[in-house]
């Protein structure tokens, strides 16, 4: 197997692993995670709840398809949400490195858009 193709399926799996992990935590309705969706949009409980299952439902998707057949869009979309959902954070007031932690939640996503070739 050629170097470029062994990058992309380290990518490729690192990139599904987060997600599905990340879309399990939501779905198991991680108490933290919907504190903070009720904290920055005012939803009650049982909607920002709802919102977080939504979330992980639609991670997990993403995750099958970055396995399956990655998607240039997709993982531009990936490292977006991974993107946003480290720098909110420090915005709902954890400390900066937890955002710096999670630089791989987005920079694995965006490094495997540019090694993908445009289809």
């Amino acid at each position: 197997m050629k170097k470029e193709k062994i990058m992309e399926w380290v990518l490729r799996v690192a990139v599904a692993g987060e997600f599905i992990g990340h879309g399990a935590l939501a779905l198991g309705g991680k108490a933290d995670w919907v504190g903070w969706v009720q904290q920055l949009s005012g939803f009650n409980q049982p909607v920002a709840l709802n919102i977080i299952l939504i979330v992980g439902v639609v991670d997990i998707i993403l995750a099958l398809i970055v396995l399956i057949h990655p998607v240039r869009p997709v993982l531009l979309w990936m490292a977006f949400w991974g993107f946003f959902t480290a720098i909110l954070r420090p915005i709902v007031g954890q400390s900066i490195w937890d955002f710096v932690e999670r630089f791989a939640n987005w920079g694995a996503p965006l490094a495997l858009f540019y090694l993908l070739k445009k289809e």
